[in-house]
């Protein structure tokens, strides 16, 4: 999985009770745009650094408007 800063990482639940949650990336720590990510999480405004596993996957900011108005 690659990304660049700006992109955002959009995580599925994994039990039908709890929302999927969104992340901008702010940084790129592995060579190429490959993970490590330092990502800011939308639903608690913390910073972590991810690494994307199943489930996952990365939007441009143009496809984040597009899917979730943000």
């Amino acid at each position: 999985m690659k990304a660049t800063q700006g992109n955002w990482v959009v995580v599925e639940s994994t039990h039908l009770d709890m929302p999927k949650r969104r992340g901008l990336i702010l940084e790129v720590r592995g060579a190429a745009g490959e993970p490590p990510f330092l990502v800011r999480w939308d639903d608690t405004g913390t910073e972590s650094v991810f690494v994307p596993g199943p489930g996952a996957h990365i939007l441009t900011a143009d496809q984040m408007q597009a899917q979730h108005g943000h």
